[in-house]
């Protein structure tokens, strides 16, 4: 994959964190920071789905929310192991 150096400005003690973080993943902070970007478009473009679907058929109702968010905290304990930790 090809990349591209670009230059950002973050708050000191963001960068202080992140450097922690992607040192204690072992991994480069450029990778830690472009993971963060990856899952915040993965966001939007769901949420653009969402929102195509809905303008199509409809706003879902609260019965389809309740399923949605159940099914998703039993995919999350699933996930997680089932210790209640909560997504990650």
């Amino acid at each position: 994959m090809a990349t591209k150096k670009v230059t950002i400005t973050l708050e000191e003690g963001l960068v202080e964190a992140l450097s922690a973080a992607a040192k204690e993943a072992g991994i480069p902070l450029s990778r830690l920071v472009a993971s963060a970007a990856e899952r915040e478009m993965r966001i939007r473009i769901g949420l653009a789905v969402v929102a195509d679907w809905q303008e199509e058929h409809g706003a879902f109702t609260p019965e389809e929310l309740a399923a949605a968010r159940a099914e998703m905290a039993a995919a999350d304990a699933e996930y997680l192991g089932g210790t209640g930790a909560g997504a990650v």
